[in-house]
């Protein structure tokens, strides 16, 4: 594992690619290895479960309704400030399967907290974990997208298939219907 100290006391990590189950497991002994208290984000329907909610929650796990996404953004940013320490770990291809894009969430976040992120890379044919890489993001989005395309090229995760192009894709105007 490569690590660089944080940038500061509130940020975003984001962890790509995200391609296997595996990965949510060396994310944990990496967050356990660091001692660092990392959140994480997952769907609401995760942490109903009975045993496994409460385990969630307890590895810094969040529910998110993704059915109501409006003011998700500005609350998980109040949220941040709220804090002394908050750092928040975001896969934004959202799933271990291929995707044509990146979930824009993370970015819009990082805009409206004003915070940094941390461009964690799972590289598995060189067996490395890398948190050494920092970005404050400028507003402008191509020349962001282009900076965290350098920061994961070659990088490769278990499944290299399976990997989304770093592309943002819209934010959702209406609730998601979940089936």
């Amino acid at each position: 594992m490569h690590f660089r100290p944080l940038p500061g006391p509130r940020g975003i990590v984001v962890v790509y690619p995200h391609t296997s189950n595996w990965d949510f497991v060396i994310g944990l002994v990496a967050k356990w290895a660091m001692n660092l208290p990392y959140r994480w984000l997952a769907k609401d329907s995760m942490f109903r479960m009975p045993v496994l909610g409460s385990w969630f929650r307890w590895l810094g796990g969040q529910p998110v309704d993704r059915s109501a996404p409006q003011g998700m953004i500005r609350a998980q940013a109040e949220r941040m400030h709220a804090a002394s320490w908050y750092w928040l770990v975001i896969t934004p291809e959202g799933t271990r399967g291929y995707r044509p894009n990146w979930k824009s969430g993370f970015y819009h976040l990082a805009l409206e907290a004003r915070v940094p992120l941390v461009l964690v890379s799972l590289d598995y044919p060189n067996k490395v974990l890398d948190f050494t890489q920092h970005l404050w993001l400028t507003g402008d989005r191509e020349q962001d997208l282009a900076a965290i395309r350098a920061a994961y090229a070659g990088r490769m995760g278990k499944h290299p298939e399976n990997a989304a192009p770093i592309e943002l894709g819209e934010r959702r105007r209406e609730p998601r219907q979940e089936p």
